[in-house]
């Protein structure tokens, strides 16, 4: 219940409606109570063969009338005593005109009061359902890197849409139950015992053997619920996988394998359904097995009570039959509600999970903030290893980075050179040591502030599913045309998107899937130059381009350089001639330190072994 309660916590913003559902709840229960009850004067209006009022003392003289204890009795009496004297006054045909207009105005008002409370109970619930998975959303962003390289992609969006979608599914019968049901039962229970004390409490001696059986289910429900949406989010992964790496798939010709993999999670996902299914179906049955055996019973003391101690008339025993037997479905909603409590608890957990996830890249309590990059960018002593391993990744880094500078970084694969290039973003933090930006440790500089100065390009291009011009204005709004214009003329861009079929106006496709390598990479450069960031990034920007794209990038990448202290992990050695410092990379170790021809004059070092296998056939 602790984790329900905290899905209720977001229910504060919409007390007006949930009071306004409440108020309409409360009126739909009196009013329903109040059209089974008028089935009594009605069956002692129908029944009677002259005057009623003559006919009922007659009727009722050898009646014994029922005591209930206390001032309740005298309360319930008065009431029902004052209730019978109006309804009774007149002629049979008033009489009858009375009651059949009570019971007209009774439904309209029951449907009036239902629907209105369903509405507000939907504003609630709907409102409910979009804070929490916004609220899951948001809090993703504030999570550090190393958070999303252990989460499997297709959890995470398991988490956010098909767990709160369980969520949504029983808020609302949760909120509506939990309202509406109980008030429906006190209602009928006040009827029955207004009736009769002692049939009342003999009906309701089986609700404790139901109670224990609906508490049992409801525990092996939340078991079930969980082992479900942990499935469902293995079936949503290998999905994501799949058409992520469809090209590759194609190209092996492993669709069977696919095929057959995929087939292997829905199978357990189907078996674990039919199991929940199961056991979620056996509460209702049973509980409504139960309800007809108390009603049988019910029905056996009740007629003795009319034709042999004749303590209440046969029109009351009716009356309380219809109201007793009112009470099973409200009884059977809320069998339900623990169910479906225990269900949506079971998937709330998943999203809690996420929400609970401190970042441990954050913001200090009071962080500084710096207006622009005037002077260097200092690694002092910086070494860094990921959470998951004790090895580390960087020793002991220690370089300056002047404003204006190109800083070269090169190395074989695993030497540590994306991961440096991370830490100034605060993608991570190090281990040990510190960064200074203009002489200020970034751990205290604001993240959003410390990351407006600067620009990243990567070998992996991330385009959005939006027009190429809000790729290139990205979190812009309303930004002038002109200097989207701008900025892609400079990426060497503009030409072949104004080819596109709408120009600056065409999709460009989930991560850039219309457009080829190089004009994703150059819409990704305009970007960049529309930020205008003092500090740049380039991750081996050209890697996986082909020749005639890779001098069209190149260049884009010189005119993005200037004026700016750029960082480059270069795979072609060719593209870094002219950096101001490279940085040659072993084992997270910067071993040489130099420009391009001061690099190539040390016979032994590691930049002149890269720089002849990449020239060798030249």
């Amino acid at each position: 219940m602790k984790t329900y309660f905290r899905i209720l916590e977001f229910v504060k913003p919409y007390w007006r409606h949930l009071t306004a559902s409440i108020l309409c709840t409360i009126l739909y229960a009196l009013l329903n109570g109040a059209s089974i009850y008028l089935t009594i004067p009605l069956l002692d209006t129908l029944f009677q063969e002259s005057d009623k009022k003559t006919e009922v003392t007659a009727d009722t003289s050898d009646v014994q009338t029922e005591v209930v204890p206390g001032f309740i009795s005298e309360t319930l009496e008065g009431m029902v005593s004052t209730f019978r004297d109006w309804i009774f006054e007149g002629s049979i045909t008033d009489i009858l005109l009375k009651i059949c207009t009570l019971i007209l105005f009774a439904f309209l008002g029951k449907n009036l009061f239902g629907y209105l409370q369903a509405y507000f109970l939907a504003f609630v619930e709907q409102g409910v359902i979009q804070d929490v998975r916004n609220a899951a959303y948001r809090h993703l962003h504030k999570l550090p890197m190393s958070y999303f390289k252990s989460e499997k992609t297709g959890n995470l969006i398991s988490r956010i849409t098909n767990d709160v979608n369980v969520v949504q599914a029983s808020v609302s019968a949760v909120f509506l139950n939990l309202i509406r049901e109980p008030l429906t039962i006190v209602v009928f229970l006040g009827i029955a015992i207004s009736i009769s004390w002692r049939l009342t409490i003999f009906s309701v001696i089986i609700l404790p053997f139901s109670l224990f059986f609906i508490a049992w289910i409801g525990l092996k429900l939340r078991k079930q619920s969980t082992r479900l949406q942990e499935k469902m989010a293995d079936i949503t992964t290998v999905l994501h996988e799949t058409i992520s790496g469809v090209k590759i798939v194609k190209a092996f010709g492993t669709e069977e394998y696919e095929n057959s993999k995929f087939a292997r999670e829905t199978k357990k996902f189907f078996k674990l359904t039919l199991k929940m299914v199961r056991i979620r179906n056996s509460s209702g049955p049973v509980t409504e097995f139960l309800s007809v055996l108390v009603g049988a019973i019910i029905i056996y003391y009740g007629g003795q009570l009319v034709l042999v101690e004749k303590s209440i008339r046969a029109s009351e025993f009716l009356g309380f039959l219809f109201a007793i037997f009112q009470l099973m479905p409200p009884i059977k909603e809320l069998s339900s509600v623990n169910n479906r409590i225990q269900e949506s608890s079971a998937a709330a957990d998943r999203i809690f999970e996420i929400l609970d996830t401190e970042p441990n890249i954050k913001n200090v309590a009071n962080p500084k903030k710096i207006d622009g990059f005037n002077n260097e960018i200092v690694f002092e002593n910086v070494s860094f290893h990921y959470e998951d391993s004790d090895e580390l990744v960087l020793r002991n880094i220690n370089l300056s980075a002047k404003r204006g500078q190109i800083i070269a970084l090169v190395g074989s694969s695993g030497a540590g050179k994306t991961t440096l290039v991370d830490l100034i973003p605060r993608f991570f933090d190090p281990t040990s040591g510190r960064i200074l930006v203009d002489g200020i440790d970034i751990k205290e500089v604001a993240i959003e502030n410390l990351r407006k100065l600067m620009g990243i390009v990567t070998q992996e291009t991330v385009l959005f599913n939006e027009t190429a011009r809000d790729n290139i204005a990205y979190g812009l709004n309303d930004y002038p045309q002109e200097k989207v214009i701008e900025a892609a003329k400079a990426a060497n861009a503009h030409r072949f998107i104004i080819e596109l079929p709408k120009s600056y106006d065409t999709i460009t496709g989930e991560r850039g899937t219309k457009l080829s390598g190089g004009q994703r990479q150059r819409i990704s450069i305009a970007r960049a130059l529309l930020k205008n960031p003092p500090i740049m990034i380039f991750d081996e920007a050209t890697s996986a381009l082909d020749n005639e794209s890779e001098v069209l990038v190149q260049e884009a990448i010189e005119r993005l350089m200037h004026d700016r202290t750029t960082f480059v992990i270069a795979h072609r050695l060719s593209t870094i001639r002219n950096a101001d410092r490279i940085l040659v990379l072993d084992k997270g170790t910067i071993v040489q330190d130099g420009k391009h021809d001061e690099l190539l004059e040390d016979q032994k070092g590691i930049y002149r072994k890269l720089y002849e296998l990449q020239f060798r056939e030249s």
